[in-house]
């Protein structure tokens, strides 16, 4: 569903960022997202996708108005997404190996045997 979406509306109110956000980035979708600090640690304005103030239905709406009018634009920003998504977040590329650096790097190298 996400891949033929032509606007995906993600609305958060500051709370924490919810994997749907990310997996709709990971897909390409064009998105239309809420300007609260969790989503702007990975979207920027205009790059990943168009944000709005919360309780701005009139900016909401323009957003998608927008994503539905220049597909093009709106396709490069769910490419850019993309990439934001596979450079910040991939597991076996970037999460995992941090993950596992924060774990050896807790244990004393003489008990990593």
């Amino acid at each position: 569903m996400l891949q033929v979406s032509s606007a995906h509306v993600y609305l958060t109110y500051p709370f924490v960022l919810s994997w749907s956000c990310l997996e709709a980035m990971a897909v390409g979708a064009p998105l239309v997202a809420s300007r609260t600090a969790p989503v702007q640690e990975v979207i920027d304005d205009g790059e990943q996708g168009l944000l709005f103030d919360f309780f701005a239905q009139e900016q909401l709406l323009d957003a998608i108005d927008r994503q539905l009018d220049e597909r093009d634009a709106a396709l490069q920003m769910g490419e850019r997404a993309r990439q934001r998504v596979l450079e910040r977040y991939d597991l076996r590329g970037v999460c995992l190996p941090r993950q596992q650096a924060l774990v050896l790097g807790a244990i004393p190298a003489e008990s990593r045997r």
